[in-house]
């Protein structure tokens, strides 16, 4: 079977050094729609070096991407067709800010394996620390479809109901054409996020917005909108992966305040940006994106 559950689980955990800069965290903001209006004050905290405070979203790319899902693809017992693998969600927890240049060291291994029956799922963790001590702990959830069946642990589901009353914000952020272009540049080349003969073989009729892109700007509007722009107030952030956003899209994000320390979020893509005869020529209206999406907080 191409997948050996005990032997991933076995297998010592790897590790890697990674370094970013300041332009590494100037460029990640830009490429999750950051510096509009650009000379915003706002915006500026994102944008300009000598006012830089680290979006904690940045943990997913610092050092062009901490080996969370390229990892887990390559652990021992591990050996899938890459056109099987979706990447089905993502969890950081911060332990202190990220600063905005340093060195660290990532160390990562599966640290589950579950069976859903028709697909099976790696748990990815990676956990970062520089000289001072722990940063942040980077999970992945990797699905890989037609992988299980073989009477594994299901593991835990982690669906919530959805909400029922209106939200307690609700905005709506607009996805550049040329914004998958761009946040690429931050270490994620898959030619499915820019290559329209690519993403027709993958089954799309156009090149895909990255699902980390959507991340990182779900949790920029959470901190602007409800965290008065206080990155250092995340404590942790998760999502499943619902959907796919195109770039000429909007997103509509709905937060609800679930008590003093927790925001819960809904994001969709579809009609807004784009004219309207053409959402509906590609049959999108409020078109699940992100679910089960938490952010906890000071």
């Amino acid at each position: 079977m191409p997948i050996d559950a005990a032997k991933a689980l076995a297998a010592d955990p790897r590790s890697a050094e990674i370094a970013w800069t300041r332009k590494d965290v100037l460029l990640y903001h830009l490429g999750i729609g950051a510096g509009s209006p650009a000379t915003d004050p706002d915006e500026l905290r994102y944008t300009l070096e000598s006012r830089l405070h680290v979006l904690p979203s940045f943990a997913t790319v610092a050092g062009a991407g901490s080996p969370d899902v390229i990892g887990g693809l390559n652990a021992p017992g591990v050996d899938v067709d890459l056109a099987k693998v979706l990447h089905g969600g993502q969890r950081v927890e911060l332990h202190r800010p990220i600063p905005v240049e340093g060195q660290a060291t990532a160390t990562s291994r599966v640290a589950a394996v579950y069976d859903k029956g028709k697909a099976a799922v790696l748990v990815m963790r990676t956990e970062v620390a520089d000289a001072e001590g722990p940063l942040w702990v980077n999970e992945a959830q990797i699905f890989v479809r037609g992988e299980g069946g073989w009477g594994g642990e299901r593991g835990p589901s982690a669906r919530q109901e959805p909400p029922t009353t209106a939200p307690d914000k609700e905005v709506e952020r607009t996805v550049r054409e040329d914004q998958a272009l761009l946040y690429r540049l931050s270490g994620d080349w898959n030619p499915l996020h820019a290559d329209p003969e690519f993403a027709g073989r993958a089954g799309f009729d156009r090149p895909i917005l990255h699902g980390l892109c959507t991340y990182g700007m779900t949790l920029k509007a959470v901190v602007d909108t409800v965290l008065g722009g206080d990155v250092g107030r995340v404590r942790s952030y998760g999502t499943r992966f619902a959907g796919v956003v195109f770039p000429g899209e909007t997103l509509r994000i709905r937060m609800w305040r679930v008590d003093d320390h927790a925001v819960r979020v809904t994001v969709t893509a579809g009609m807004g940006v784009p004219p309207l005869e053409r959402s509906r020529e590609w049959g999108r209206d409020d078109a699940p994106v992100l679910a089960d999406t938490l952010v906890e907080h000071a």
